[in-house]
């Protein structure tokens, strides 16, 4: 059975750090390219970060850039968001994702998302 975990999530305050884990199980962790999205009530799930299957190659939108640091642990299974100088803006549910494209088909995978609130 795939799943993907999520936890660390929680309050923080402004300018605070949280570290995001994501625990992988049920299908090859190696073959698949992993992301974090975000999502508040009532706008679309939106794309955080990404990182390659050999976790050379890392991507991040403009607004968590220099702030963010995506990584994984293929021993462990498990991918990793960590988040420092947390700002207002960035409170949202975290969700994990993990893709593997094949042939003329593709295999995705969602997490069940983590509460992340940024306040005072």
């Amino acid at each position: 059975q795939v799943q993907l975990v999520e936890s660390g999530g929680g309050l923080v305050q402004p300018g605070g750090s949280l570290r995001l884990s994501c625990a992988a199980s049920g299908f090859r962790f190696n073959w698949y390219f992993m992301r974090w999205y975000r999502q508040n009530p009532g706008k679309e799930r939106e794309l955080v970060a990404h990182i390659s299957r050999d976790g050379v190659t890392t991507n991040y939108v403009e607004p968590v850039k220099g702030r963010f640091t995506i990584s994984r642990d293929s021993a462990k299974n498990t991918l990793y968001l960590q988040m420092n100088n947390l700002k207002p803006e960035d409170t949202a549910v975290y969700y994990c994702y993990a893709e593997q494209t094949y042939g003329f088909g593709r295999a995705v995978y969602w997490g069940q998302g983590t509460q992340v609130t940024v306040s005072s």
